[in-house]
């Protein structure tokens, strides 16, 4: 006869399931209460593996934005509704504006983002929201057919797709560990630089097309990072103590004590001389070509250029973001990327052809996407305060915005004064600059 069976206990599976959960839910609360960027955050939910992956689809979707638009189909649309004559100061005017909107919008949307308490987490919210809204002032802008209409519809393009793109670069300080940020950096960077330059090839499809090519890019930003989103989710953040609301702190949303936190000062120096440098030249290439170089059709050759410059800025940006990992240095790797960006300017400023132009393409991609991938695992590592990552990245981010805020203005006014040829002793004096300024960061190596 047989034993009577023995009860079946209940699997205690599902209660460790609960209790990692909440263990994991506790660290991520700790984290943002206690520490700083150079220090291990938690896991994330579904692994950092994940996450690598999907940063370069994420980062895609607003810099191909961002290669279209003001470097290609914003000028076509200037030029088309407003005539040849008047081009550069027209185009000087909505992108300075607009840079400046920007400028604004990325730390004030990230402080939001820091102060954010929801199931979702800090950032989800805002990095939906921001590409919604941005997809519809995309739309606005196909639309305007008034100098004051482009200026408005351009300057809300940058200030909504700027407060998804903030909360978005507070993912690495977020959730990837030290040691895989120059991977993670060097992956961000493929989707931001491929984004750019490949927004330059598919923009020049769309040339005779504009309408087509805000909605395009509209809708595939859209679902890109909602998909984003979902596959990566992220630690509630709703047991967070709320931090009131003081005006004083959010006069101080664009300050960073550089006596206090002087890493953080000078690695924000060194990439604003950088990308003043950089982009004082490249942001007129579509003039340049036209009117220094002497090429009739443009759109033809742009998609070519971008090519160039891809091949340059991927081969320096897989090698050189996992190589600083390896090696455990990034300031050397900053400082030969602004060097070479730098350098790269006196190609087409003594050889006024466009092959030069092409040369300086393809250098000036080494360059660029070496200082891409390790710089901003360089910045992470500065970073003061868990509590204000997106807020402090978005103060980073007025060193690559506030170029884009004055360089036009100031471009504009060297082109109307002394001719394209003097852009190019400015740029290359600012990038050598911006070298020099990372060696005095100690937290670094």
């Amino acid at each position: 006869m047989s034993s009577p069976a023995s009860p079946v206990e209940p699997s205690p599976e599902p209660a460790a399931a609960d209790s990692a959960a909440d263990s994991a839910v506790d660290d991520a609360l700790a984290f943002v209460e206690e520490a700083a960027g150079n220090e291990d955050p938690p896991a994330p939910i579904k692994g950092v593996r994940r996450l690598l992956g999907w940063i370069i689809p994420a980062n895609l979707g607003i810099f191909l934005i961002w290669g279209a638009v003001p470097g290609i189909l914003l000028p076509a649309q200037i030029s088309l509704l407003f005539g040849e004559a008047d081009k550069v100061a027209n185009l000087t005017l909505v992108a300075t504006i607009g840079a400046f909107c920007s400028m604004l919008a990325q730390p004030i949307a990230g402080q939001i983002s820091d102060r954010t308490r929801s199931r979702f987490g800090r950032r989800a919210p805002w990095i939906f929201i921001g590409a919604l809204a941005g997809g519809l002032s995309l739309v606005g802008l196909a639309f305007a057919d008034s100098l004051v209409g482009v200026v408005i519809a351009w300057s809300l393009v940058q200030i909504t797709y700027n407060i998804a793109q903030g909360p978005l670069s507070a993912i690495m300080p977020d959730r990837v560990p030290l040691k895989r940020r120059g991977t993670f950096a060097a992956l961000s960077g493929i989707g931001l630089m491929v984004g750019a330059l490949g927004g330059q090839i598919v923009g020049s499809l769309f040339f005779n097309s504009i309408t087509a090519g805000y909605v395009t890019f509209a809708a595939f930003s859209l679902v890109i990072l909602t998909l984003f989103l979902v596959f990566n989710p992220d630690h509630s953040s709703k047991e967070l103590e709320p931090e009131p609301f003081r005006f004083a702190d959010f006069l101080r949303t664009f300050w960073v004590n550089p006596v206090k936190h002087p890493d953080f000062f000078w690695a924000f120096t060194g990439r604003l001389l950088l990308y003043t440098g950089y982009f004082a030249v490249t942001g007129f290439q579509l003039y340049l070509l036209t009117d220094y170089f002497g090429v009739e059709k443009p759109e033809t050759i742009i998609p070519m250029l971008g090519l160039i410059s891809l091949v340059g800025i991927l081969s320096a940006t897989i090698v050189s973001g996992p190589l600083s990992d390896k090696v455990g240095r990034r300031k050397p790797f900053v400082f030969i990327s602004s060097v070479v960006t730098g350098l790269a300017l006196v190609v087409p400023w003594v050889w006024p052809d466009l092959t030069a132009w092409m040369v300086f393409t393809f250098v000036s991609g080494l360059g660029f996407g070496m200082f891409q991938a390790v710089d901003t695992a360089l910045m992470s590592e500065v970073l003061p305060s868990a509590k204000s990552f997106a807020k402090d990245l978005g103060v980073v981010n007025i060193a690559a915005t506030l170029p884009q805020t004055l360089a036009p203005g100031v471009a504009g006014a060297i082109v109307l004064s002394f001719g394209y040829a003097a852009l190019f002793p400015v740029g290359i004096v600012l990038s050598v600059l911006g070298a020099f300024a990372v060696w005095p960061i100690k937290a670094v190596k």
